[in-house]
């Protein structure tokens, strides 16, 4: 066999060079670097707000963020008609909700998407969408998108890397509750038996919907990271998610915001 002959390690590193060399022929691919590309520090200084899709949501006024910049992430657009106005932009990385909601993602208004490559061949690949490649499985904060991401465990933590390619000094979290009822075995899949009681809609993983356990250990160790990387280039995370058990960002009250 190949691998005996070359050895594990070769063999690894040449599967690992055939698999790039073939992403980065690959169209969407290219037309993702371009479009990443366009978007670096279009928003340098400004301040976005990254939305959680917590059950705090649900006690939050989110008519401000109509005049934000604001990024959603999963399965946020539940909460669109509601609101009556969409997120600048959009991010989902996680296998099984594009596998199940590919069709109610490319549906949405037409905001820049954000998309894990590793999804490519679940959803169409449209004008508005951008292919991220997650490059490792460790820890580490990509600051340039063009090289990759790591997904962290949760899309938020990819979320604060969009937000720092976009160029965003200031970023705010809300409906980052960092708190599940669900009990397993973190990243393991589950299928729903009942309503949501985890995010702002019972019916945003309902029953039947195919799920992973979160990993708040790894999102912790992501989210250090981050905060890290920001403050070393004086930008900043705050947390202004309401009851939100989360204790790595500075805290902040979201009515005063907007004062």
């Amino acid at each position: 066999m190949l691998r005996c002959v070359i050895g594990e390690s070769s063999y690894v590193f040449a599967k690992d060079f055939v698999e790039q060399w073939q992403t980065e022929r690959d169209p969407r691919y290219r037309a993702s670097m371009r479009r990443l590309s366009a978007l670096r520090d279009s928003h340098a200084g400004q301040r976005c707000f990254i939305i959680g899709n917590g059950p705090s949501l649900k006690r939050t006024d989110m008519s401000p963020l109509k005049s934000e910049y604001t990024i959603g992430l999963n399965r946020i657009y539940l909460m669109f008609d509601e609101l009556g106005f969409s997120t600048t932009y959009y991010a989902c990385v996680n296998r099984l909700v594009v596998e199940q909601c590919a069709r109610e993602i490319i549906d949405l208004v037409p905001c820049p998407k954000f998309i894990s490559w590793r999804c490519r061949d679940l959803i169409h690949f449209t004008e508005n969408m951008v292919f991220l490649h997650p490059r490792t499985s460790s820890p580490k904060f990509f600051t340039d998108m063009t090289y990759g991401i790591w997904e962290g465990a949760t899309v938020t933590y990819v979320a604060l890397q969009i937000a720092y390619f976009l160029g965003f000094s200031r970023v705010v979290l809300i409906g980052v509750d960092h708190s599940y009822e669900a009990r397993g075995e973190p990243r393991a899949e589950v299928v729903s038996e009942s309503a949501d009681q985890n995010h702002f809609d019972g019916q945003y993983f309902g029953k039947g919907f195919r799920w992973q356990l979160p990993d708040l250990k790894t999102s912790e160790l992501g989210y250090e990271i981050a905060r890290y990387i920001f403050e070393k280039k004086e930008r900043e995370i705050v947390d202004a998610t309401i009851g939100g058990k989360l204790q790595v960002f500075p805290k902040v009250r979201y009515e005063e915001l907007f004062e």
